[in-house]
Order: structure tokens, then C-alpha cells, then sequence
């Protein structure tokens, strides 16, 4: 009895002194480039000599190894950089993150499904074609943190159409594309 009565006061003082789990947010404002599939710039990472930039920012939380994320990004001139005919690619997706927190390096993997929107508008006519699109996306990447609140940020996405995207003369079937980017992870 006298056993029990110790373990149950040891049980109680560590619950007492045991501070609450507790979710990190964070917002990571990135810009990049696009590569591979239907991006018009750069058929693959290494060998790309006319870059075209993307930027956005993501934002989600974590908990131990495990987050959720919300990424925006943009992508002007998409489809390649055309006189009257503007161009470019929208998307949100919602990611579930694995994290390996290793201290100040941290690895994470990703796989999200969101919605992808390309435009293309014609000058000539004033044309404008759109179409939202579900998609799918996955990649990984690292944060290393300088200091505890604030971090570099590379990171390498593969986004997807699950349906085919009709825009004129730019795509008739799903939209498939690469994004490295860079950045700085910001933690509250």
C-alpha cells in the first residue's frame, strides 16, 4: 500500500510540472523556379538557362514531427514569355508534413492536394482562358535555423493536375511542373 501511495504522489507531481504540448505556427515566404514537364524555362533542374521565377508563401503549424501547411504560389509567364499573350499559374494546396526535428537542421516531407489555375489571355482579342483544376502535389525540403524564431528555407515541390487543363494553344493535357524555391522560415 505504502508503494502505491508513493507512486501515485510521484504520478501527480509529474503532471503538475509537465508543461503543455504546444503547436509552432509558421510562415516561410519563398521564390523560386519552375522546371520540368510543362514548364516552358528549364526541361530539368541542372541544365536551365532561361529561369522563370515563381514566389508565394507558406504558412502552417506544427507538432512535434507532424504539421500542416497552406502554400500560395504564382508563377507569371508560365507558358514562356510571349508578346501579348500574359500567362502564369495560381495554386493553393494543403500539405501534411513529416518533420525530423534534428535541432537547428530540420528535414520535412510533404504531400498535399490543392487547386492549380492557369490563364493564358490573348492580346490580340482580349481572350482570356482560365481553368481551375485539382491537384495533387508532394516534395521535401529543410529548414536551418540560425536563430530559434527564424530560419533559411530550400525546399523542392512537384505539382499535378489530376484532370487534363484545356487553355488554347498552351495545354491540352495535365498540368506538370517542378518548383525549387528558397527562403526564410519565420516561428511564433
Amino acid at each position: 500500500m505504502r508503494l502505491f501511495q508513493i507512486l501515485a504522489l510521484a504520478t501527480l507531481i509529474a503532471s503538475l510540472s509537465a508543461s503543455p504540448a504546444r503547436a509552432e505556427g509558421f510562415i516561410t515566404p519563398y521564390i523560386g523556379f519552375n522546371f520540368g514537364g510543362d514548364s516552358a524555362s528549364c526541361a530539368a533542374f541542372s541544365n536551365c538557362e532561361e529561369k522563370r521565377t515563381n514566389w508565394g508563401v507558406t504558412f502552417g503549424s506544427t507538432q512535434g514531427i507532424f504539421g500542416i501547411e497552406a502554400d500560395f504560389g504564382y508563377a507569371p509567364h508560365f507558358f514562356g514569355d510571349i508578346p501579348d499573350r500574359p500567362n502564369g499559374v495560381f495554386h493553393f494546396m494543403t500539405d501534411f508534413m513529416v518533420i525530423v526535428p534534428a535541432g537547428p537542421i530540420q528535414p520535412y516531407a510533404f504531400i498535399g492536394l490543392g487547386v492549380i489555375r492557369p490563364h493564358a489571355t490573348f492580346g490580340v482579342s482580349s481572350l482570356s482562358l482560365d481553368q481551375n483544376a485539382f491537384g495533387h502535389d508532394l516534395g521535401g525540403g529543410l529548414n536551418l535555423f540560425l536563430v530559434h524564431k527564424v530560419g533559411l528555407h530550400g525546399e523542392l515541390r512537384h505539382l499535378r493536375t489530376f484532370k487534363d487543363v484545356t487553355l488554347g494553344v498552351f495545354s491540352n493535357d495535365k498540368l506538370d511542373f517542378w518548383r525549387a524555391s528558397a527562403g526564410l522560415t519565420f516561428r511564433f
